[in-house]
């Protein structure tokens, strides 16, 4: 789209907010019926560059996880579909009788794709290559992103840190540093498997077993610890109470990601037959040294179907770092950004500059929009309803748009919206990430109406009544309500 067109975009909206604020009425009528007022509701419909609908649509309100689409948008127009993330074993040792004679340095280079099979998979290749001892040290390099461990400095998002979908990403993200924990009781034990297996590190059950349902076994999740022996062993404790006779699976981000990456080198590389009696420490890469072997992460459009189609936070965090620290490369896909950081200047700064300057170049108006971390997994972050609608009239007609609509949920059939709207026209054809926190429930995407003309749809609804359903039912009115309407005969 030019910026004349992005421009009109923008002033049709202005104009007919007062034309066509009236929200649709099956969506009025079920907001009434939860108590949530018109003035909670942010809600934009454009076809083509017609205003169907814009109720709301200046106002600053929190997105949720449709922030994804700022991030994945202007990431993929940045960096381009080509764009790969690199984790590289370096040395500057020789190696002697199969001996490397100094230090290993692993380097992150946001890897998306980086986990323990991955990285068995680069070891590997070192004992290929006749690498039987490591004399010197491990140094694990994230000086990608500034600061390097954003993790120690994040505040708590909510009472569960340990899950996934809180996991705060660094430039050498391994394995999303999990533990993948089977749990099974019967009606008296319960029994514990972890997978990676981590050198030194065991996981126990401080659960009691209570007579409760197997699926709303989270309930009696407590928050685990991990405590660390005299003899350097780490003991995983998983607490809360667990219902009898039940099995299932999770994956918790508990231990600290010095610790988890030391104890899964160290197991994996003694697996592999490999010797190693060094440290394993934090270190940037030094100058002289020369590439062992790397592990090159998917293109960015597959990537992007994880974060849109499963609204996935730490990808979505580890793409917006990305735009503050790397740039496309022709040959392999990614290489740091030519112009170094100012002094003291973080990534996430440039990161949200360099998400401003692609609002400025299209020419939509970026007052108001605020970033944090790009995921929408945010108390503070903030957009208008139009913000978001004219970035997707503008990525609707980006050279890269058949590779961001194939990123986004289809209705009823798969991702988010995999459940939803089976029996609406929209099914199968609508295009929409959806987002939600406390108090905050949102769609945008693309739905064709009647006559399969593509609408551009975008809504928030900000209120503490969204829950149990209600907000997202009225939602989904709407899109039902545009993929039913169509454009007025011109006769």
């Amino acid at each position: 789209m030019s910026r004349r067109a992005a421009l009109a975009t923008l002033t049709l909206l202005a104009c007919s907010a007062a034309v066509h604020a009236e929200l649709p009425e099956p969506v009025a009528r079920l907001l009434r019926a939860a108590n949530i007022p018109d003035e909670a509701v942010g809600a934009v419909v454009l076809r083509g560059n017609a205003s169907v609908l814009a109720h709301g649509a200046e106002r600053s309100m929190q997105p949720a996880s449709t922030m994804k689409l700022v991030t994945t948008v202007v990431g993929l127009e940045q960096l381009g579909p080509i764009f790969r993330g690199r984790t590289e074993l370096r040395t500057g040792a020789e190696l002697v009788d199969g001996v490397l004679q100094g230090d290993l340095v692993l380097r992150g280079g946001a890897d998306a794709d980086f986990d323990a099979d991955a990285f068995e998979h680069m070891l590997q290749k070192l004992r290929n290559q006749g690498i039987k001892k490591i004399r010197g040290d491990l140094l694990l390099d994230r000086q990608l992103f500034r600061p390097a461990r954003a993790d120690l400095a994040t505040p708590q998002f909510d009472k569960t840190p340990e899950f996934r979908y809180n996991v705060v990403p660094d430039a050498l993200l391994l394995n999303t540093n999990l533990l993948h924990i089977d749990l099974s009781a019967t009606d008296k034990q319960l029994k514990l498997l972890m997978m990676p297996p981590l050198e030194g590190v065991s996981v126990s059950a401080d659960m009691k077993l209570v007579d409760a349902s197997c699926a709303k076994w989270e309930d009696g999740w407590r928050t685990p610890t991990y405590l660390r022996g005299d003899d350097g062993t780490l003991k995983v404790v998983l607490r809360g109470t667990f219902p009898r006779n039940c099995a299932t699976s999770t994956s918790v981000s508990v231990l600290d990601r010095q610790d988890y990456a030391d104890r899964l080198f160290r197991a994996t590389w003694r697996r592999l037959g490999g010797s190693f009696g060094g440290a394993v420490r934090e270190a940037a890469t030094p100058l002289e040294t020369r590439l062992l072997t790397d592990h090159v992460s998917r293109a960015l459009p597959e990537v992007l179907r994880d974060i849109n189609k499963n609204s996935d936070n730490t990808q979505a965090r580890l793409l917006y770092l990305s735009l503050g620290s790397l740039e496309t490369d022709a040959y392999f896909g990614s290489r740091p950004l030519a112009a170094a950081p100012a002094p003291g200047e973080d990534t996430a700064t440039r990161a949200r500059q360099a998400v401003r300057a692609w609002f400025q170049r299209h020419n939509i108006d970026e007052r108001d929009l605020v970033i944090e971390n790009g995921s929408g997994l945010s108390r503070t972050e903030r957009i208008r309803p139009s913000q978001l609608a004219a970035l997707l009239q503008v990525a609707g007609h980006s050279a890269w748009a058949p590779e961001f609509l194939s990123s986004l949920p289809i209705v009823a059939l798969d991702g988010t919206m995999r459940r939803r709207l089976r029996n609406s026209p929209a099914a199968a054809r609508a295009r929409i990430k959806t987002g939600g926190l406390d108090n905050v429930v949102a769609i945008a995407g693309y739905v064709p109406d009647a006559n399969n003309e593509q609408c551009v749809v975008v809504a928030f609804i900000n209120h503490e009544l969204v829950g149990n359903g209600a907000g997202r039912a009225a939602l989904d009115a709407l899109i039902d309500w545009v993929a039913s309407s169509a454009a007025p005969s011109a006769n």
